[in-house]
């Protein structure tokens, strides 16, 4: 299992001073989760289907318990995942992808700030780490720091110039900023390496820090403008649908482009801004999940 990422906000509790000394006998400590609410989902039939399977973890292999974390990870019991990770490590197992592994689920449950613990001791136990680097600079950005994130996906690129998803994180960073002429020219990047990119809807990920509705409508623009760029006028129509439904003003942006301009007057853009016009007049909600969504702007963390 190799999932990958997305969240939102600060939960500050943070107990490991960053030294070089291994973690391997060190814990960070994270936010106890009520009794009653762990109980709860222990009573699951899930769980109940998954508890008489999962290894002793005082003599199980560190490849067992890494394993039982995943499942348990997969499963959304991130509280336990995190102790099988833990004994794991604890055991000997790979503490560099451990760490990760801790750090993308301290993510999930929304502890950032142990969540950039986790990441920052592995970049310094290798800093030529892509994954490493990538994952800090996903922490920094649901925390807002997206100057600091634009640096740390600029590291994990050039440790690993093809990878799709680091280009892409790095273009919701750059959006976010403003800068949307290198937000696009990452997502083309992205989009180069992974044609599929913008399809995928990080599943296995968390939720991240989500633009407001009208950035969002002025995101779904930029990646039709780019979809224009490149001969894709399924994907372009698609988006500037989207657009247009989150009130972004379509026609008008088209004009300044280059290879859009050409589209304001076909009837099929015609038409998708005055259904879109119809379904805001009328209150309608607009679904955002139809024809395999909207790419959220949300980082990818590699595990």
């Amino acid at each position: 299992m190799r999932p990958q990422f997305r969240l939102t906000f600060l939960l500050p509790l943070l107990a490991l001073a960053l030294s070089n000394s291994s973690l391997t006998s060190q814990k960070l400590s994270t936010p106890a989760v009520p009794d009653a609410d762990r109980d709860l989902r222990h009573q699951s039939a899930d769980w109940l289907t998954i508890e008489p399977h999962l290894p002793d973890p005082t003599t199980a292999s560190p490849q067992k318990l890494e394993l039982a974390g995943d499942v348990l990870r997969a499963r959304r019991f991130p509280e336990d995942a995190l102790a099988y990770y833990g004994d794991a490590l604890q055991r000997g197992g790979p503490e560099q992808e451990l760490l990760i592994r801790m750090g993308v689920t301290e993510l999930e449950l929304r502890h950032i700030e142990v969540a950039r613990a986790y990441f920052l001791r592995v970049v310094r136990l290798q800093k030529k780490n892509a994954q490493g680097w990538n994952n800090l600079g996903a922490a920094e950005y649901v925390d807002g720091r997206y100057g600091t994130a634009i640096s740390d996906y600029g590291r994990a690129i050039k440790l690993d110039k093809k990878s799709a998803i680091y280009h892409s994180n790095l273009g919701t960073a750059y959006f976010e900023e403003k800068n949307f002429d290198k937000a696009r020219q990452q997502f083309d990047i992205a989009l180069t390496l992974d044609p599929d990119m913008m399809q995928h809807n990080g599943a296995s990920g968390v939720e991240a820090h989500m633009l407001s509705p009208a950035d969002h409508a002025h995101y779904c623009f930029e990646i039709a403008r780019l979809y224009a760029h490149r001969g894709d006028e399924t994907n372009m129509l698609r988006y500037l649908t989207l657009s247009s439904e989150g009130g972004f003003d379509v026609l008008g942006s088209m004009g300044s482009d280059e290879v859009l301009a050409k589209y304001r007057k076909d009837p099929r853009v015609i038409s998708l801004v005055k259904n879109a016009n119809a379904l805001r007049n009328g209150k309608i909600a607009v679904a955002d999940a139809r024809s395999g969504g909207v790419p959220p702007l949300l980082p990818q963390i590699s595990n």
